[in-house]
C-alpha cells in the first residue's frame, strides 16, 4: 500500500512539473529540498553514532579542587591542631573530612567538612585580608589604565 501511494505521489508530482510553465524552477526546487532533507537526515544519524567533536568555547569551571600538596598542607595544619591523627596522605578522604568537621565545630564555624575561606584562615593557611579590606597595590606601582601612581591616588 505504501509503495502504491509513493508511486502515485511521484507520478502526480511529475505531471505537475511537466504541466507547470516554470518546470525548471519547480524541478530545481524539488531537488534542492530533497538534498537538504538527505543532508539533515545524514547529519542526524552521524551525530547519534559518532562522538561529538565541536569547537565549543570551554566553560570556565570556577573553583578547582586543591592539589595533593595543598591537601597535605591542610592535613598537617589539622594534625597540628589535634583534629587529624592519621599521617598526611595528600588525598581528601573520610579521615580528612571528619577532621575538618571536628576543627570547624571547635572553632565555631559551619561544620560542613568542606574547605572555605574562614576555615583556611583559622588553620593559618588563608588570607587575613580576604573579604575584609580593599586590595592594596604594591609600592611604586602604576595603573595601566591611567598611568598614575596608585599610592598617590589613595592619599
Amino acid at each position: 500500500m505504501r509503495f502504491g501511494l509513493r508511486r502515485g505521489a511521484v507520478v502526480l508530482l511529475g505531471l505537475a512539473v511537466s504541466l507547470c510553465p516554470s518546470a525548471q524552477f519547480a524541478q530545481a526546487q524539488t531537488s534542492t529540498s530533497k538534498s537538504t532533507a538527505s543532508r539533515t537526515t545524514s547529519s542526524r544519524s552521524k551525530s547519534r553514532t559518532s562522538t561529538k567533536k565541536t569547537s565549543r568555547k570551554k566553560k570556565d569551571r570556577g573553583q578547582m579542587a586543591p592539589t595533593p600538596e595543598r591537601i597535605t598542607e591542610i592535613q598537617q595544619a589539622l594534625a597540628k591542631d589535634g583534629s587529624y591523627s592519621a599521617p598526611p596522605t595528600g588525598k581528601w578522604d573520610d579521615n580528612t573530612v571528619d577532621a575538618m568537621k571536628k576543627f570547624q565545630t571547635a572553632h565555631a564555624l559551619n561544620p560542613s567538612g568542606k574547605l572555605d575561606a574562614l576555615t583556611l584562615e583559622k588553620l593559618g593557611l588563608g588570607s587575613t585580608t580576604a573579604g575584609v579590606a580593599e586590595p592594596v597595590a604594591p609600592p611604586n606601582s602604576t595603573s595601566r589604565l591611567t598611568g598614575a601612581s596608585l599610592q598617590s591616588s589613595r592619599q
